[in-house]
């Protein structure tokens, strides 16, 4: 089965400097019960709907399937619950890995997140000088529960 483990940090913008171009995200969320969540996301002219389950450490399942774009379109603007979550993402290499760095807009705008995919929890990397603080844990920054409480309603 497909697994994702990865970390997620903080980014102090002022270390990272300007990353580049980047890729524009929209994604959002459909109600699901339990331990999944179910997103469908778009970018340019491609879009996935993807399955998530339950995080447990670093790790959970992962299942992801292309769609037509206007079929995303429509699962955007109807079946989706709260805030569409719109990011550009960067890839920036550092040290053997690729970080995939967010920046987000709208109700999320002035949060960054980088994240980092491993091949094992337990997987040494070496962490550039622009992360701060691991947020790898805290259940607030899944772009899943940033939809219901976005960071604007968190200061």
């Amino acid at each position: 089965m497909p697994l994702e483990i990865e970390r997620k940090f903080l980014v102090d913008t002022d270390k990272l400097g300007k990353p580049g171009n980047g890729k524009r995200y929209r994604q959002g969320y459909l109600p699901a019960a339990g331990k999944t969540s179910v997103r469908v996301r778009i970018s340019d002219d491609l879009a996935w709907l993807t399955l998530k389950g339950k995080t447990v450490g670093a790790t959970r399942l992962e299942f992801e399937y292309p769609v037509p774009v206007a079929d995303a379109e429509g699962i955007l603007d109807s079946l989706c619950e709260g805030s569409i979550i719109d990011k550009t993402r960067h890839l920036v290499d550092h040290a053997g890995h690729t970080w995939e760095v967010d920046i987000f807009a709208g109700d999320n705008a002035g949060l960054v997140i980088a994240e980092v995919e491993l091949d094992a929890e337990d997987e040494v990397v070496e962490l550039p000088e622009w992360v701060t603080a691991e947020v790898t844990d805290d259940p607030r920054y899944y772009n899943s529960n940033l939809v219901t409480n976005p960071y604007c309603n968190w200061r």
